[in-house]
């Protein structure tokens, strides 16, 4: 027998919003009553972010979502822009969680603003109005970082570059990457502990390696940190191959994107 049929709607609604979409989508299959329950504004409304109001009021995307689960699933799947483009915002689907990319004209890179080494372009694939296409350069520095008060609290996050690689791309086998806390720690403490990583290599042992996205383009981790209060001001992702001052070229930057783990 179905006995949570038998219990009001409003009473399911409300012991649903204390789990997580995941364990709703789960319970939604095992009774008619949570699965009527589980179409629920009040148990939707609870897993969307307690500023969702204010950052889709930063946005000019148009959403026009009936309700909040329908909402809540178009922040999952459609990231809008922010703060006039610098910023795109959207859900994880599985917990609720904030996940923020920051464009590439907002990341700090080295000779960005100097044609010969860097072109700005607008890309078919991009969510952002312009990308980042490297030219040439020995030297090659990025950092973007976001204010840790707009995460979610108490979440791991970790920290990706979101790229293309050209036909012919050069000189982007290693790089060094480094996630820090920009009030607590500085660049040459953080250089001391930066990891490894390979952009344009995807298989085979030793470095941290890229991979592809749902989206068409690739990723490649920079770090992990654990957002606490969300009161430790900003948080940096750096990517840098400054030390062997070898030719690099042929690739696309999107942006850096902080994504519960």
């Amino acid at each position: 027998m179905d006995y949570f049929g038998l219990m009001p709607e409003d009473c399911l609604s409300e012991i649903l919003s204390f789990t997580s979409p995941e364990d709703t989508a789960r319970l939604s299959t095992t009774s008619r009553g949570f699965n009527s329950a589980a179409e629920s504004d009040v148990v939707w409304e609870k897993f969307l972010p307690s500023d969702y109001q204010n950052i889709i009021s930063k946005s000019k995307s148009l959403l026009a979502s009936p309700s909040m689960k329908q909402l809540y699933f178009s922040l999952c799947d459609s990231p809008i822009l922010t703060d006039g483009g610098k910023m795109s915002f959207s859900l994880d689907k599985k917990t609720g969680k904030k996940c923020f990319m920051v464009s590439a004209r907002e990341l700090a890179i080295s000779w960005s603003d100097t044609p010969h080494y860097w072109a700005w372009s607008s890309h078919p694939d991009s969510r952002f109005s312009e990308v980042a296409n490297l030219r040439f350069v020995c030297w090659l520095d990025m950092r973007g970082k976001i204010e840790t008060r707009l995460l979610s609290k108490r979440t791991n996050y970790v920290v990706y570059l979101v790229f293309k690689l050209k036909s012919g791309c050069y000189g982007l086998e290693t790089a060094n990457t480094v996630v820090r806390f920009v009030d607590r720690e500085s660049d040459n403490e953080a250089e001391e502990r930066a990891s490894v990583v390979s952009i344009s290599r995807q298989e085979g042992p030793g470095e941290n390696r890229s991979k592809g996205r749902d989206d068409e383009w690739m990723e490649i981790e920079m770090g992990k940190f654990f957002n606490d209060t969300g009161e430790d001001g900003d948080v940096e992702a750096r990517l840098m191959e400054v030390r062997r001052l070898s030719a690099k070229g042929g690739l696309i930057v999107q942006g850096i994107e902080f994504r519960p783990e």
